[in-house]
């Protein structure tokens, strides 16, 4: 029987932590896809995280892979890429994900694994072996998501409010709650073709390290865009209910039309950025397309002090993933010889 050499073995093993952080990101993030038309009433939890979960995969079928590009050959040099890297920026990206997911904080599983990686990286090269360019549209839009999020939902509000401005609130929310289940799936689709590529691009960078894939190709093998987005779906059908109570109650109250047009506002942003190629957070977007929604009702209607609390954990998402990552990089040279 043929042995399978040692350092196969760490690509192995690095590859099966990606991937269980592919499946925590969607387990983390199910809340953000889920969480109003849970809160609406219009999909029983158990329904709804099989909807999501469903156009999360399908979006293998819709968005090229200009995400996982980004993070796999954009963000860092490939030259100083190694399994020791990748490692530490696992697991400051899973330790993260672990402390928020417990205090039930809508974090950002995208921005803990972009600064997981910064912080391995530069633990072992320095700040000059960052690509900035990737690196600042990333961080650009840890403020243009939620903005753009802000502002498409509170449009979207505000122009159907003046559309049905006649008709009744019981055919309204009778109405919405249908549209809904449109909104809700485009956002799942969305989530599903944005963070499913983060870890195909990850792993890509981690093949591209140790000679398993070509830095010139035009994408990674096709089997790890399967598992990555089959991970991801598996993780919404799991679910994060400790998040859904957050994302659904604790910032504003939804109605089914409040919540299609929160939706339908966070999947457009979610679908400009895939096509931008950026890397951006499905929690920051709809949190923004939630409080812009709510605050069309009026200021009082959005819980300031939650939202607040949210932004704080946006703004250590991505140093303290970094830390953890860095010291997560020192530890793996003295595990990993």
């Amino acid at each position: 029987m043929e042995v399978i050499p040692s350092a196969l073995w760490v690509v192995i093993m690095l590859v099966v932590l990606a991937v269980l952080f592919d499946f925590m990101n969607g387990f983390h993030d199910a809340a953000n896809s889920i969480a109003t038309v849970v809160s609406t009433g219009v999909l029983r939890p158990g329904h709804a995280v099989v909807f999501a979960a469903f156009f999360n995969f399908i979006a293998i079928f819709i968005f090229h892979l200009s995400v996982a590009a980004t993070v796999g050959k954009g963000i860092v040099l490939p030259s100083v890429v190694d399994t020791h890297v990748v490692f530490g920026a696992l697991v400051g990206a899973i330790s993260w994900n672990l402390l928020t997911w417990y205090y039930g904080i809508p974090s950002s599983s995208s921005h803990a694994l972009i600064g997981g990686i910064v912080g391995a990286v530069i633990a072992k090269g320095g700040t000059d072996a960052l690509i900035w360019q990737g690196i600042s549209k990333t961080v650009a839009f840890i403020i243009v998501s939620p903005l753009l999020g802000f502002l498409l939902g509170s449009l979207m509000m505000v122009a159907v409010s003046w559309i049905f401005r006649r008709t009744s609130p019981f055919k309204v929310d009778k109405h919405f709650r249908k549209m809904q289940l449109v909104s809700a799936g485009a956002y799942s689709l969305g989530h599903g073709g944005n963070d499913a590529q983060k870890t195909i691009g990850i792993i890509w960078m981690l093949l591209i390290a140790t000679g398993y894939a070509q830095s010139g190709e035009a994408s990674p093998p096709t089997w790890v865009i399967l598992v990555c987005y089959a991970a991801i779906a598996l993780g919404t059908m799991f679910g994060g209910w400790r998040i859904v109570r957050t994302m659904g109650q604790k910032i504003t109250k939804l109605k089914p039309v409040g919540g299609f047009c929160a939706e339908t506002g966070g999947a457009l942003t979610l679908f400009i950025a895939t096509a931008l190629g950026i890397p951006v957070s499905t929690t920051h977007t709809i949190t923004g397309a939630i409080v812009g929604v709510g605050s069309t009702q009026r200021a009082s209607a959005v819980r300031w002090g939650v939202a607040g609390g949210i932004v704080w954990a946006w703004i250590l998402t991505i140093p303290a993933s970094a830390a953890v990552a860095a010291l997560a990089y020192w530890l793996s040279l003295i595990l990993f010889k």
